[in-house]
């Protein structure tokens, strides 16, 4: 005989299921005799570290456990204290990769994937001080405690390219700038200039007694692409690399300053001195992309006070909140400038609408915007990098972006 409480169909009465029933004492005595012969399931154990990061593990992967110098992929979903996300992997369909111990991610974070298995899923608790501090990144304001749902995908030790550390055969030189740079082996392909996309490995060492490596290209077999003068890389290795040619092996030596400051980052400990090891794979003139024509059309204005120019209308609905754009832009300063150009890089920009992953004035421009369509925003500093700037926007700058919207994924 079956307990009276399961009924015929055998389906137990779980919490939150009580209002169906009508009639007072007889829930409560429905469902204790439940909760007695149902086999209580087993809790999430919730677990502090010694820094303040509090980890449960959801589920239990059996896979390999991550250790410094593994390449590891990783869904999330982020949330602040309130419960509001404000950046999800998920939403993109693109898991984050990253090395462990190279300082690429929140501290919290770090430690908190390296308790986990391949294929675990867990949530972590980290506090501001294994976030972002005391200065927010953002979306995320200062001294915010953050909760994440991780589920590590996969950990894998990356094919490594072996690095040749050779010595300096040629005295060093050194630019106007204090760094410092030797040559270990000559090339003869072209001298790097400005406004070339560059391709290098390097290895990064910390310029002390024991030149403690903090980061290598070579560990990832990915090679660092850039466009050299647009302050992409520290501003020592864009002053020292407009001296040598592709096909050169070189030592480079980069005071603090001209590095981290006394900020540091990730691995790197405030007012450190850095060596580079660099190899210059290939380098070529970056194509200037060609600007909207827009004249004869108008210039609309929000209350905000965005302007935009809608240069070729879409044939697309209109993205909302939450959807996922795929963007080709280039980005002007207000004397015509180029910034940057996801064209140059010929690599599309995707972002989550809404989710403040972008500038104010970007929220707001491509939500007006039909998929397919081709048109000019003129952002006001108060919707752009503020008074403040960020490299290499300066402070009160009013940008101007040519925008294409290339596809809205729901």
């Amino acid at each position: 005989m079956k307990p009276v409480c399961c009924g015929n169909t055998g389906q137990k009465i779980r919490p939150g299921r009580l209002a169906v029933f009508k009639g007072g004492i007889f829930v409560v005595v429905f469902f204790a005799a439940c909760s007695i012969l149902r086999v209580p399931e087993e809790q999430p154990v919730h677990q502090a570290t010694e820094s303040g990061l509090v980890y449960t593990v959801l589920r239990q992967g059996e896979g390999p456990q991550p250790s410094r110098g593994d390449m590891v992929r990783v869904h999330y979903t982020g949330m602040l204290a309130d419960g509001t996300v404000f950046d999800s992997s998920y939403d993109r369909s693109q898991p984050v990769e990253f090395q462990m111990g190279s300082g690429q991610v929140i501290s919290g974070w770090e430690e908190g994937i390296a308790l986990l298995r391949e294929g675990s899923k867990a949530s972590f608790i980290i506090p501001p001080d294994l976030g972002y501090g005391d200065t927010g990144f953002g979306m995320v304001p200062e001294n915010e405690t953050l909760t994440f749902e991780v589920e590590l995908l996969e950990v894998y030790t990356p094919e490594r390219i072996e690095e040749e550390t050779v010595e300096p055969t040629m005295p060093a030189r050194e630019t106007a700038s204090g760094v410092k740079y030797s040559l270990t082996q000559q090339g003869e392909g072209i001298r790097l200039e400005e406004e070339m996309h560059v391709s290098l490995h390097y290895t990064g060492y910390i310029d002390a007694a024991d030149q403690v490596k903090f980061d290598s290209s070579y560990d990832r077999d990915q090679p660092l692409r850039f466009i050299l003068g647009r302050k992409m890389v520290i501003p020592g290795l864009d002053d020292a690399l407009t001296h040598l040619r592709v096909g050169d092996r070189a030592r480079i030596w980069v005071p603090h300053a001209l590095a981290y400051g006394s900020q540091g980052r990730g691995p790197i400990p405030p007012e450190s001195d850095l060596i580079f090891d660099v190899e210059v794979i290939d380098a070529m003139p970056v194509v200037e992309p060609g600007r909207f024509d827009t004249s004869g059309r108008d210039t609309l204005t929000t209350a905000s006070g965005l302007r935009y120019i809608i240069v070729e209308e879409g044939y697309g609905e209109k993205p909302r909140t939450g959807n996922i754009l795929l963007v080709h832009y280039s980005g002007y300063t207000s004397d015509g400038s180029i910034f940057d150009s996801s064209i140059q890089r010929s690599e599309p920009f995707r972002f989550v609408l809404g989710t403040d992953q972008v500038i104010q004035g970007w929220d707001e421009a491509f939500a007006l915007l039909r998929e397919g369509s081709k048109a000019r925003l003129i952002i006001p500093p108060s919707l752009g990098y503020g008074d403040t700037g960020r490299d290499p926007v300066p402070p009160g700058e009013t940008l101007i972006f040519d925008v294409e919207l290339l596809e809205v994924r729901r």
